[in-house]
């Protein structure tokens, strides 16, 4: 099976030990995405997003840096393996530039491309600028 990969970034305007501590806060994904999150800043630990509609466990954390995860939705076919989920924060100017990088996806997982912008960097931007 030949797997899909994409990349998107967008720009928060907060440094990026904020949104990296965001990320990995249960309160601060769910209000930062508008659905419900259950997440836990440590390795091998489960997490849930948007309502159950995401859930895999988190791989590695290199604080302020980085967050790998592997990665699903209930999209996803029982048969269908994890994907893989790099999440990295850089500094720019006074903010961050946040690059996702989806790995190992199914067949269909281009649709998650367009859902990173608008299911989570349009809403994180305008929680961040508040």
């Amino acid at each position: 099976m030949a797997f899909l990969r994409f990349q998107v970034s967008a720009l928060m305007p907060v440094p990026p030990e904020r949104v990296y501590r965001a990320w990995l806060n249960s309160r601060s994904h769910s209000a930062m995405t508008g659905g419900v999150a259950r997440v836990n800043a440590r390795v091998g630990a489960p997490f849930t997003a948007w309502d159950g509609y995401i859930r895999g466990r988190t791989l590695t954390l290199e604080p302020n840096r980085r967050i790998v995860q592997a990665w699903r939705t209930t999209e996803f076919a029982d048969t269908e393996p994890d994907s893989r989920l790099e999440i990295r924060f850089a500094p720019h100017g006074a903010g961050t530039r946040v690059t996702i990088r989806h790995t190992h996806l199914p067949p269909h997982g281009m649709i998650y491309r367009q859902g990173w912008i608008d299911a989570y960097f349009t809403p994180m931007q305008a929680w961040f600028a508040r």
